[in-house]
């Protein structure tokens, strides 16, 4: 019996009409391998990856496969996207164990959940050094049956592994300009130099590392490789929207899905490039991207969808890809596979508008239709800077929208946050990168429209997640609630490549509230993030992008703005309209909000107030006095 069908993830629904005997995570498959003790295998993967599918099709529809596995195992799939606990822990057992991680994944537990060994892909006949799925079935239950010793041993080593790296100390060295400086000359170490990007193939986009460089005024890289990036292929010349890496150096050919969060992350990057650099090709992507998202991604209910497949019909980049006999341009065309090309180049407007309206007509890749609420957060980000910056209404109205079904459908009658909706159902509690990015989202939604709710929704948040996810023995914060299901291991995220950690983005927003709200605890919090990574965010930038920005801002001068009136003002436009990452602002009147404490219109007109630790200057009412003085 499948018990998959009634799950509302993708993914999972994928698999419900697998012959494999699959459980979804929960107490009754942890019970009947008790039961029985029987190995759990544990296969986690997600609706978008085109290996996941591939290892489906092989093994997971295959009959003699399923029989070996429901004979001597209880199977559990999971969604990475809806349990990143699950995927945090058990990733980190593999990656122990080989050297490397990736999906599907695959990893093999005791009953009680420990993990004792594990891969990712695994062939269905042996190849290239792999041996097959079914020889590692065989021999993974031979040695639970008859080498029990060896494999509580293992597990036991795995177990401490992983929970070591959620017990770091915190370093008590000075948090010093030294480490930024580090930071930058690693990243030009690594730099590509032709093509963007650090290091070698396959290439991720490094959204987080180009907000710091772009902090740090390292413009030649920024422009590199924004250049790189956007020129055609892994960037979608037609429809908008970028896909989820370059499997060569030249961000040329890409592994086909498109994911939320990669595009809600570059659309800020290019947005900014954009307002340093005046280069309108930045400002076209930044457009372009967000118009892919409200086109393709969009939920009726305000939410976003969290990907879309990297397959059509079975067929890697499908939809994407091109024929000789199609009509375009012969210059434009790069080989892919199976006779079928990728576009690349410089499109005129004609030729643009016919190739997209041909490919429109064609059948879709996939869609992962359940929101997710941190990549909300970040979407949510996105939408309302780029709608201010770009003076687009349907933007701003898109952001309210988000902002109200991620406080409405995706939050409890509590106001928690749950982690994933789809279907008119919220499951799974939210974990810290959830709250971290919502509470982000929704600052910047205050920034854009002015409206005070979204700001103090925002402090709810981040003082909520202290509360739920603050460590306060060491300092930083844990992955899971501390009311959430018990684990092997209580894990600690840190790293910033593809996506914000949760540390890192908690950090950053705290420490922008604790300046709005005079708040010594809430920075001394985000103070505790940096001291657990001290050590190493300098040494491996890339890794560490967003906790830069976040170092970034904590050693800055502060830098408040206090606003008085609308962003629809002229000199609330003069005083946001440059692109100065470590101000923070408000919005007033507003009564409850320290920086804004007895600030108002002066003689009936807006006003700005510019203040470093709440210390202001005269209040400035004309747009051209405001610009010489911030």
């Amino acid at each position: 019996m499948n018990r998959l069908a009634n799950e509302t993830s993708p993914y999972l629904l994928q698999h419900a009409e697998n012959p494999v005997d699959w459980y979804p995570w929960g107490d009754e498959a942890l019970e009947r391998s008790r039961a029985e003790d029987k190995p759990i295998l544990l296969s986690i993967g997600y609706a978008a990856c085109h290996w996941c599918h591939v290892m489906e099709h092989e093994s997971f529809e295959d009959p003699e496969t399923a029989a070996l596995m429901n004979e001597r195992f209880v199977n559990i799939k999971v969604d990475r996207e809806e349990r990143p606990d699950l995927d945090s822990i058990y990733m980190d057992a593999v990656v122990a164990l080989t050297g490397h991680g990736g999906w599907p994944m695959t990893v093999f537990l005791t009953p009680e959940g420990e993990p004792f060994i594990g891969g990712t892909y695994f062939p269905p006949e042996p190849r290239h050094g792999m041996p097959a799925f079914r020889q590692v079935l065989g021999a993974v239950s031979e040695a639970y049956r008859e080498r029990r010793g060896d494999v509580a041993q293992q597990a036991k080593a795995l177990v401490d592994a992983v929970r070591q790296s959620s017990e770091k100390k915190p370093s008590a060295e000075p948090l010093t300009d030294s480490i930024l400086g580090e930071a930058r000359w690693g990243l030009r170490a690594s730099f590509d130099q032709e093509w963007g990007g650090f290091g070698g193939a396959p290439k991720f986009p490094p959204a987080s590392a180009l907000e710091f460089l772009m902090r740090q005024n390292e413009l030649d890289l920024v422009t590199t490789t924004l250049e790189g990036m956007a020129a055609g292929g892994m960037y979608d010349l037609l429809g908008g929207g970028f896909h989820r890496y370059s499997v060569d150096e030249q961000w040329l050919v890409p592994h086909f899905e498109k994911m939320l969060y990669d595009n809600a992350l570059l659309v800020p990057a290019y947005l900014h490039g954009w307002l340093l650099t005046g280069n309108e090709r930045y400002r076209e992507v930044a457009e372009e991207t967000l118009d892919y998202l409200l086109r393709e991604l969009r939920l009726p209910e305000g939410g976003f969808a969290s990907s879309q497949d990297a397959d059509t019909d079975g067929i890697e980049g499908l939809t994407f890809t091109w024929t000789p006999e199609e009509g375009v341009p012969a210059e434009l065309l790069h080989p892919f596979e199976h006779g079928r090309f990728i576009l690349r180049g410089e499109l005129d407007e004609e030729t643009k508008r016919r190739l997209f309206e041909l490919r429109d007509q064609r059948p879709k890749p996939a869609l992962d239709d359940k929101a997710i609420a941190s990549w909300n957060g970040l979407a949510l980000a996105a939408l309302a800077e780029a709608g201010r910056r770009l003076d687009r209404d349907d933007l701003i109205a898109a952001a309210r929208e988000l902002a109200q079904f991620l406080l409405g459908p995706l939050s409890d009658d509590e106001g928690r946050l749950y982690r994933s909706w789809r279907d008119g159902q919220a499951k799974n509690t939210g974990y810290l990168e959830d709250y971290a990015d919502v509470a982000n989202g929704l600052y910047e939604l205050h920034v854009a429209t002015g409206e005070l709710r979204w700001l103090e929704e925002a402090r709810r948040l981040a003082l909520l997640a202290v509360e739920l996810f603050g460590d306060e023995r060491n300092g930083g914060f844990f992955l899971s609630p501390a009311d959430g299901e018990q684990l092997v291991a209580r894990k600690k995220e840190y790293d910033d490549h593809p996506t914000p950690s949760g540390n890192s983005m908690l950090a950053y927003v705290l420490l922008r509230l604790a300046r709005i709200y005079g708040d010594d605890e809430l920075e001394r919090r985000a103070v505790g993030v940096f001291r657990l990574v001290r050590s190493v965010m300098g040494r491996a930038p890339t890794a560490f992008g967003h906790a830069l920005c976040a170092l970034d801002l904590y050693l800055a001068t502060p830098k408040e703005i206090a606003i008085v009136g609308s962003p629809e003002d002229e000199i609330a436009r003069a005083a946001l309209d440059s692109f100065d990452p470590n101000a923070v602002v408000a919005f007033g009147p507003a009564e409850g909000v320290p920086l804004l404490e007895g600030k108002d219109y002066i003689e009936g007109r807006p006003a700005v107030y510019v203040c470093e630790r709440f210390a202001c200057q005269r209040p400035v009412t004309e747009p051209g006095e405001l610009r010489a003085t911030v």
